[in-house]
């Protein structure tokens, strides 16, 4: 299913609610009832198929991208969660930016220092980390705690997105589990958790996920990060199962990328 910026912007959103279209992999669109859209690490091209092929790993794309990077010209602010190339793409950006996109830009340190190399100005970065919040009109960025792969990027990130009086939705970004996560997004009470499921490179594994969700008791639980390549795949039901063993199977739920989702308060 392909999808237009004008269909995002001409999108009408109830009071109190957050819209949400999934990209694929990890790349999301949040639209305010006020009319702000922020992109969260969207991935449009096929970079790391190419990037990745000398290393043996097949990450071509399993499906086209949903929009071209130039429409993301139309969004009012562009989220990233760390610097791995398919959350922080170049071709994306170049795209975008050649579009006449210009951010604002939230990232952490690491992301942020990538932005810079590929001639984004400092200007319109915004640094962020956990707990630090950044606010566009009625919509509210705040950075949550992320334990990363490796070394090369030590400043990974999720972002609890929160709808002035109305729904918070809790994004894990790439990490690994750790209770203070589950502690600290906890007292955010949001109405939905989108958790990463593939359970490779130190990501959250099925049952990982399952136990942060119970930890913060979300009314909605959606995967991701599981779909777009052939060697970083995992079939969502994994998640629904161990779900149950919390006796939460009643709150998974799965998006089809490109169609919008409501969450409401």
């Amino acid at each position: 299913m392909n999808m237009t910026m004008s269909e995002i912007r001409d999108y009408w959103v109830p009071d109190g609610a957050a819209a949400v279209w999934w990209l694929g992999q990890a790349g999301f669109i949040v639209k305010s009832p006020g009319g702000v859209v922020a992109a969260i690490d969207p991935y449009l091209s096929d970079s790391c198929g190419p990037a990745t092929r000398e290393m043996g790993m097949d990450f071509f794309r399993c499906y086209p991208p949903l929009m071209l990077p130039a429409q993301l010209s139309g969004i009012d602010l562009y989220a990233v969660t760390h610097s791995h190339q398919d959350h922080l793409d170049p071709e994306t950006v170049a795209g975008y930016r050649e579009a006449g996109g210009d951010g604002p830009y939230l990232a952490p340190p690491e992301a942020a220092d990538r932005l810079r190399s590929l001639g984004v100005a400092d200007r319109r970065i915004v640094t962020t980390w956990p707990n630090k919040t950044h606010t566009i009109g009625d919509l509210t960025l705040r950075a949550t705690l992320a334990i990363p792969f490796g070394g090369d990027d030590l400043t990974h990130i999720g972002y609890i997105v929160s709808i002035a009086g109305g729904a918070t939705l809790y994004f894990t970004g790439d990490t690994a589990y750790h209770e203070v996560i589950g502690v600290s997004v906890a007292e955010h009470k949001p109405d939905a958790m989108f958790a990463v499921i593939n359970g490779t490179f130190r990501n959250l594994s099925p049952s990982e996920a399952a136990m942060l969700a119970a930890r913060i008791q979300p009314r909605v639980v959606i995967p991701y990060h599981y779909d777009l390549f052939p060697d970083g795949q995992m079939p969502p039901q994994t998640l629904k199962m161990n779900l149950m063993l919390h006796e939460m199977a009643d709150r998974f739920l799965t998006l089809t990328p490109g169609e919008a989702w409501v969450c409401a308060r």
